[in-house]
């Protein structure tokens, strides 16, 4: 596992109009808890070892054990419907050991809860986890992505910032 904390900083025609803009509320923002808990017992009980939340556009990306070639994406409603997980059967990773454990999980989506709607202009756009090698990949409104492993993130996060928003 990479244990460096990578920051790359996007586009910068979108930082230079950053202050331009504010984060606009959506499907998944509305239902933020139970998007968590849902990709919580997709990660835990169906076998799913990565997984993206896009929390601007209400998708959630799953990569299972048991086709990792292969990802699923779902969207907005679908995900919040009744019966969702019953879709997918029981499964674990398919013999691989998760670094991150249901804790570790519930801590990781209680920050991105916070990256998400502390600030209505820098505010995490999507996230993703790597349950396997314990890797997190998060993208800003501004257009920076951070890539970081989960032990120096949750070491860190007193000193954890959204990318910069400088121009340059």
């Amino acid at each position: 596992m990479p244990e460096r904390w990578l920051q790359i900083k996007g586009d910068p025609s979108v930082r230079a109009f950053l202050f331009d803009q504010q984060r606009t509320v959506s499907l998944f923002d509305a239902s933020l808890d139970r998007v968590h808990e849902t990709v919580l017992s997709l990660s835990m009980r169906k076998g799913v070892f990565h997984f993206k939340i896009h929390y601007s556009s209400s998708q959630l990306t799953c990569w299972f054990a048991s086709d990792p070639f292969c990802y699923e994406k779902f969207v907005r409603e679908e995900v919040l419907e009744d019966g969702f997980l019953e879709r997918f059967p029981d499964a674990d990773h398919a013999g691989r050991t998760s670094l991150i454990d249901a804790e570790g999980m519930r801590r990781l989506f209680g920050e991105f809860r916070r990256l998400r709607l502390t600030d209505e202009t820098v505010y995490l756009r999507n996230a993703a986890v790597n349950l396997i090698n314990g890797m997190i990949n998060m993208s800003f409104s501004c257009d920076g992505t951070h890539y970081i492993d989960h032990k120096t993130f949750f070491a860190k996060l007193d000193k954890f910032e959204t990318p910069e928003t400088d121009g340059t």
